[in-house]
């Protein structure tokens, strides 16, 4: 199939439209384009090699959760006179993450939260109301204190709020933050330090425990990015493995971030915010009561959201319930450590953390790349990871097809060889987050330039007219 990051996909196989065409198109030729499209682009996380992207890779569960948005995708969320169902919805998405996160071990405050777009709005939306409660509190520019591997969502957060950001380094080793060296880092100006269950790079799941009790000397939030891991963790816990407390059990723990649209096997657009008091939630609520169009008020940055991802989001927490979840979890804690196990097995790589349900892995002795080339001429799609150089393969529902680890095992194997015989050899891989890691050639660097060309201005890839 055509490479999705080509400066202009599909170019030659389909209709390029350049501007609004006066007549409409057949609906029955849109669609069988639509599908096409979407059949070839399935192939690339169907053989279970992709990383992450594809949480369920059911495709029964998909068309279930299509049916589900489209009865409520035309209706907008701000309206909750017209459509009542959003708040119901939305109230039980919102409970049901509470309960999965132990909001009953609060008893000094109301819990409440927000669903979201994603795991960035998620983020976003709890540092803004960190800001404003720091601001309510006389810090002029509130400060976020993070580990370096947790999300640059944080740091968008602080760019678009005009927030102080410091950032820690973390172990080399365990790949966690010190929370000494997080509290050397909390000032006056500190507004919230941040704890990851688990980080994107590696998985990894930071000690939130401690990091709870420093935020309630300090004064601090503490918020618990478990946007990766938020939907997945709870469950390896409940099959008895040893996940560390990260959620509302926690003293000191103020707000938790999980995507319902990752290991919750919603449709993409949609997460989870939680916070121990709504009072902070509170924060994120915006309201303009002397607009000549009347009193305006929204519950967060969103003005419309559909209807439909708010019900496809529930109807997928509900069918799959916790056995569901449960069932998918033993599968995916136990795949991730059987990849473990095969790259256990060469002396020349290492792993880089514990893993739980996700497998990074760096070298000491080959190019990393390297043996990501190899691996992608063979249809793996590894996320590329830096300093150091590194690879991760978040597991996902895929991954448990028969097979998997097997045809790791023979591709890794064969992959290492390419990379000794490549040695002193520049590789096309490098680290690129949310793609195919991309590659520091001429070439590679006109890939990068021009999805970064289509991320800004879409209408520059567009073929000009003739």
């Amino acid at each position: 199939m055509s490479d999705p990051f080509h400066a202009y996909p599909y170019h030659g196989r389909f209709p390029v439209v350049r501007a609004l065409p006066e007549s409409g198109r057949d609906r029955s030729d849109v669609l069988a384009e639509l599908a096409t499209m979407a059949a070839e682009e399935d192939q690339t996380w169907q053989s279970g090699q992709c990383s992450g992207t594809i949480y369920l890779g059911d495709q029964e569960h998909y068309e279930f959760l299509g049916e589900a948005f489209s009865l409520f995708s035309h209706q907008n969320a701000l309206q909750r006179d017209m459509c009542p169902s959003a708040t119901r919805f939305e109230g039980e998405i919102l409970a049901m993450a509470l309960d999965l996160m132990h909001a009953e071990a609060i008893t000094d405050a109301t819990p409440a939260g927000l669903v979201t777009g994603g795991g960035t709005d998620s983020i976003l939306h709890a540092m803004l109301c960190y800001r404003e409660a720091a601001l309510a509190r006389g810090i002029g520019r509130p400060t976020i204190v993070k580990p370096e591997t947790a999300h640059p969502a944080f740091a968008k957060a602080a760019h678009l709020f005009g927030m102080g950001l410091t950032v820690v380094p973390v172990d080399p080793v365990t790949t966690l933050v010190d929370p000494a060296t997080i509290a050397a880092a909390i000032d006056d100006n500190t507004a919230v330090i941040i704890g990851s269950a688990g980080n994107y790079p590696y998985g990894t799941i930071d000690p939130i425990t401690q990091l709870g009790a420093l935020a309630l000397e300090r004064g601090v939030g503490l918020h618990v990015d478990g946007c990766l891991g938020g939907f997945v963790l709870p469950f390896g816990e409940e099959l008895g493995y040893a996940v560390p407390p990260f959620d509302f059990r926690v003293p000191g723990v103020t707000s938790i971030s999980a995507d319902t649209h990752k290991y919750g096997y919603g449709l993409k657009g949609t997460s989870t915010l939680l916070f121990r008091d709504k009072g902070l939630r509170n924060r994120a609520y915006f309201f303009v009561p002397d607009w000549s169009g009347g009193k305006y008020f929204s519950p967060g940055m969103a003005g419309s959201r559909s209807v439909g991802l708010l019900a496809s989001t529930w109807a997928s927490m509900v069918t799959m319930g916790r056995s569901g979840y449960r069932d998918r979890a033993a599968g995916i804690f136990a795949t991730a450590a059987g990849l473990a196990a095969v790259i256990r097995s060469h002396p020349e790589l290492r792993l880089m953390g514990e893993p739980t349900f996700l497998v990074a892995f760096t070298s000491d002795e080959v190019d990393i790349y390297h043996v990501n080339d190899a691996l992608r001429q063979r249809g793996w799609r590894f996320n590329g990871l830096q300093y150091p150089n590194g690879l991760h393969l978040a597991v996902t529902g895929p991954q448990l097809q028969h097979g998997v680890i097997e045809r790791f095992a023979a591709d890794l194997a064969q992959a290492l060889d390419y990379a000794r015989a490549k040695a002193g050899t520049p590789a096309q891989s490098a680290a690129l987050y949310g793609g195919v890691p991309g590659g520091l050639t001429p070439a590679a660097t006109m890939f990068i330039t021009a999805v970064m060309t289509q991320m800004m201005d879409a209408q520059q890839s567009v073929p000009a007219r003739a």
